[in-house]
Formats: C-alpha cells, structure tokens, sequence
C-alpha cells in the first residue's frame, strides 16, 4: 500500500446569471447542458427521468481522456448540484454548484476541487491556475446567460 499526501487544486468562482434559480438548476444537468454549453456531448447518460438526479451517471470524452461522472447530490430545491467525475490515472475531481436568488436573477458559486492520481494528473492540477479558472468561468457565464435570455445556443470561442 502506498499513501501520500494528494496534489489538489480548490478554485471557486461566483457568476451572475439572468434568470431565477428555478431557471438554472434544471439547466446543471449533463442532458439540459446541451442546450448552453457548445461542444458538450456526454457518450452516455444513466438516468432515470432522463435529466439530473441523485445516482446519474455519465460519461465524457475530451483531449483523448474518457471521464466518468457521478452525481452524488442534485437538490433543486435547494439550488445545489455535486458531481465527482473521475478521469482514470489523470485527476479526481469534485464539483460543487450553489446557486442562489439575487438582483436581477441569481449567483452560481461554482467550485472544482481537482486531485491528481499521477503525472498526468500533476500537470493537470498545475495548470489549473486561478487566471485559468476564472477565463473558464467567465465563459461559462457568457453562455448561460445568453441561453437564459435568448433561448439561443452561444456559438465559437468567446474573447
């Protein structure tokens, strides 16, 4: 057995979106992030009532890297989503989204916890910089919000 101290990386970020929590839980969802997200294609979904929900798995592929994802909380209700999606001997992460009433709509704090399971994984945690998280993020919002008052698809690469 060999134990060690992990290589981690934490980053959270706060976006405001356009629309009430009701309207954006639904759309933290790897069905509904179709509808948003450009490129986002899960390979499989399990799921019983076809959306979000406590148990669900899916699977993602990108750069070559086949993840699976669990989510292990969807509280709608409550406006919280986790998910730990494992990308094997690369990272471990957790993802965390609380989203919140405020002015004009609400905020999302989104947070990642990425851990890495080799190297492969170390480059990924050290690349996960804080300038990186927020361009991530800020794109994520770009989007979202576009959705929630177009209805629309945000499409190509955002400045």
């Amino acid at each position: 057995m060999r134990i060690a101290a992990p290589y981690r990386v934490t980053r959270t970020f706060t976006q405001r979106l356009a629309a009430e929590p009701g309207r954006v839980v639904p759309l933290l969802c790897p069905v509904r992030e179709a509808d948003w997200l450009e490129r986002w294609d899960p390979t499989l979904v399990l799921s019983h009532s076809g959306v979000a929900e406590p148990d669900g798995v899916f699977t993602t592929s990108a750069d070559g890297r086949e993840s699976v994802w669990y989510i292990t909380r969807h509280e709608p209700e409550a406006g919280f989503v986790e998910m730990i999606r494992i990308t094997p001997q690369v990272t471990a992460t957790r993802l965390t989204i609380q989203v919140r009433a405020a002015d004009g709509g609400s905020e999302a704090t989104v947070r990642y916890t990425h851990t890495s399971l080799g190297p492969e994984g170390d480059a990924v945690v050290a690349a996960f910089t804080e300038e990186h998280y927020a361009r991530f993020m800020r794109d994520w919002e770009v989007r979202l919000n576009h959705f929630l008052t177009t209805g629309e698809l945000l499409r190509g690469h955002l400045p």
